[in-house]
């Protein structure tokens, strides 16, 4: 018996992969103000999955599909003068629905609709753990590969053009890098609950950063504890365990904000 035989460790590792990629992600989510964005793509993931079931596709490819169209679409649009909130309140639900309505029409498909809305980590598989590790590995290279023209791009637009950077192609690249995340995570925490793993830890380790990078690291160590959390009190309570997942990690930006009340105010930079 090898230690991937372990449902328990299958779980653990899918949860740390996750976090390593969401982690850098969800700082520039933070510094841009692209919590909604965020949610958007992962709506947009339930159509995904309806498609990929009928088309009898893998459900990354459809999802990460249907992610990368959502998020490229919303990036172009932008740019020609739609308000972006608006863009992303329409697109967001419009594609939830379609994609409620297109399950509700897979009727020779068994589905455990609950399993995407709100993840099943625990019936993660080998395979399932290879392709989550390798789209985070590909999200992290290309977001350390791209760090500092991404900063420059989200501290200021100007500053960027003068270093020959182009900002439109930055956000399309982030927005990219968002899709992927949300494929691979949903079997970790769901579709409804891939933002608030997004945003949550970077919110939290940002009151104890002065650099962006600082903020970065912490996001992932506060990333990894709630995975890990969240799993010990699945285990033991008997609750969901993304929906766990989440808690631990609310719990511990209530807990680390109000500790930062007491500390000198420091935070990135960014």
């Amino acid at each position: 018996m090898t230690m991937l035989d372990d449902f328990m460790v299958r779980a653990t590792l899918a949860g740390l992969g996750v976090v390593l990629a969401a982690a850098p992600l969800g700082c520039f989510v933070v510094w841009r103000r692209m919590a909604f964005f965020g949610a958007a793509t992962a709506h947009a993931a339930v159509l995904g999955v309806a498609l990929s079931l009928a088309l009898s596709l893998s459900v990354f490819v459809g999802v990460l599909a249907v992610s990368l169209l959502m998020a490229v679409t919303v990036s172009l649009l932008s740019d020609r003068g739609y308000a972006m909130d608006t863009l992303l309140g329409v697109m967001a639900h419009s594609s939830l629905a379609f994609g409620l309505v297109a399950v509700s029409f897979l009727s020779d498909v068994r589905i455990d609709l609950m399993a995407y809305l709100f993840g099943d980590i625990l019936a993660v598989g080998r395979t399932d753990l290879a392709i989550i590790w390798t789209g985070s590995l590909l999200v992290l290279g290309l977001t350390l590969w791209r760090w500092q023209s991404l900063l420059l791009a989200t501290v200021s637009t100007e500053m960027a053009h003068a270093e020959g950077i182009d900002p439109s192609r930055e956000r399309l690249i982030l927005t990219v890098a968002l899709a992927i995340v949300v494929a691979v995570a949903i079997k970790v925490v769901g579709v409804l609950l891939i933002a608030a793993l997004l945003i949550i830890p970077a919110a939290s380790a940002r009151p104890f950063s002065h650099t962006p990078e600082r903020m970065a690291l912490i996001a992932a160590m506060i990333g990894a504890v709630s995975v890990l959390g969240g799993m010990w009190g699945s285990w033991h309570l008997n609750t969901p365990t993304g929906a766990s997942i989440v808690c631990v990690a609310a719990i511990l930006f209530v807990a680390l904000n109000t500790l930062a009340r007491s500390l000198p105010r420091r935070h990135a930079g960014v």
